[in-house]
């Protein structure tokens, strides 16, 4: 079993052993109120929003959960985790296919070029990229081409950073010293056709991988979605079966 895979094993036998309980609910989204994404809160705990405030919240099996206000009480999430990992990846993959139809395959992503790794910004399309908050972007091209440049800017051009692919070469790693300064949209040019990203950052300390692709369908990242269900699909290929729970 790969990290990814047995990561997500780990976090819904957790979430089982809890169940019965609580168990933890991890913030996507937040208007209003006092939560931030990336907080934790407890499925027991009473939840308190005003008229207006939202709240997306996801389980450790990845099951989404959209709180509206008003409301003053429990978040309301069905009974019980899904123990087997496969029913697991099984839901997560119906929610995929739902979250493309819902944003359009295209403007999602859904048909774009499969990503060889979950983390990679596809430079060649518009769209929504999911970025974790600890680590740098890594740029990527589908295809492998001649050497060529492309520039990176937010939408007020404030700055620019310029890269160039070598001839062949489909990922670049941005330096450190490239710092996005809070933009949550850039656009990236490439000779005279720009392309609008929207960057949602997710925290470095959310590690469950049915959460990581719960959040990345929340905010329409679906390639990169998609990516990771492979890896979690390829671990768990290997793994002998588990009766249905």
């Amino acid at each position: 079993m790969n990290r990814t895979a047995r990561l997500m094993a780990t976090a819904l036998v957790a979430a089982t052993a809890a169940s019965a309980v609580a168990f933890p609910l991890v913030v996507v989204e937040a208007r209003g109120g006092q939560l931030r994404p990336g907080a934790r809160v407890d499925s027991a705990s009473s939840l308190i929003l005003k008229v207006g405030e939202r709240v997306v919240l996801v389980a450790p099996d990845g099951r989404v959960t959209n709180v509206q206000g008003p409301h003053n009480g429990p978040p309301t999430v069905a009974a019980g985790a899904v123990q087997n990992p496969r029913l697991a990846l099984a839901a997560l993959i119906a929610t995929r296919n739902d979250r493309a139809n819902t944003v359009g395959a295209v403007r999602s992503g859904a048909l774009a070029a499969p990503l060889p790794s979950p983390w990679l910004i596809d430079v060649s399309r518009p769209g929504e990229r999911c970025i974790r908050d600890d680590a740098p972007p890594v740029w990527w091209r589908p295809a492998a081409g001649d050497a060529a440049a492309f520039v990176i800017y937010p939408v007020d051009r404030s700055w620019r950073a310029d890269f160039l692919w070598d001839a062949g070469q489909t990922k670049i790693t941005a330096p450190a010293l490239l710092k996005l300064d809070g933009a949550k949209m850039i656009v990236i040019k490439t000779g005279t056709q720009e392309r609008a990203v929207r960057l949602n950052i997710i925290p470095a300390d959310i590690q469950d991988p049915a959460v990581l692709v719960a959040w990345m369908l929340e905010k329409a990242c679906v390639q990169q979605a998609d990516a990771l269900l492979r890896q979690i699909e390829a671990g768990l290929a290997a793994e002998p079966a588990l009766p249905p729970s």
